[in-house]
């Protein structure tokens, strides 16, 4: 399966964790440094808001900072609905041959996918974590995104992305795999 293919059921778990963490647990920390769970959400609806207008071909320039700050207003779970289905909208149908407009540069929409599908899978992980719910995440993204990081991680980590991989063992979940890989601590838990 494509990284496309598997945005839905990636998308399906982050749905189904912010129904379970809307109010206090969105005010936890989260794995990912100076952010708490409601940041980390904050910015997986941020970026599921841009996908339509990426995807449609506009620029950076077009969209400006209309999606910059809080995104989830008053209701965190009415917010990531919106955006996640409008994204999802934008993504049955784009060009496979199109090139979308990131912040990296002009990038193939199938690159795109890849990246929305490693943010939907590592960050459903953040969310689960921070907030202390259990995570069942899609067996074949985490597989697809372990292929897609491993190349891109080799050298030490994504400056600006992520940290230098943290060690795991060969039997440990998939999903500790691909966190680790990422510079995530596999056993994190949030302070008490």
């Amino acid at each position: 399966m494509s990284a496309r293919d598997l945005l839905p059921d990636a998308a399906r778990v982050v749905t189904d964790l912010v129904d379970r963490i809307d109010g206090p647990p969105l005010h936890r920390p989260s794995p990912c440094a100076g952010w708490r769970v409601g940041d980390v959400l904050n910015h997986l609806v941020a970026e599921h808001l841009w996908a339509p207008h990426l995807l449609r071909g506009e620029s950076l320039e077009d969209v400006g900072d209309r999606y910059a700050g809080d995104v989830l207003g008053t209701s965190p779970r009415t917010a990531w609905r919106r955006a996640i289905a409008g994204s999802l909208t934008a993504w049955a149908s784009p060009d496979p041959d199109a090139t979308v407009a990131t912040s990296a540069g002009p990038t193939p929409a199938e690159e795109y996918a890849q990246q929305m599908l490693v943010d939907l899978t590592v960050h459903a992980w953040d969310l689960a974590r921070g907030a202390g719910v259990p995570l069942q995440p899609v067996p074949d993204a985490v597989e697809h995104c372990i292929a897609y990081e491993r190349p891109r991680v080799t050298g030490g980590g994504v400056a600006g992305i992520f940290a230098a991989p943290v060690p795991v063992p060969d039997d440990a979940p998939r999903i500790d795999v691909l966190v680790g890989l990422l510079g995530r601590d596999p056993g994190w838990a949030p302070p008490r």
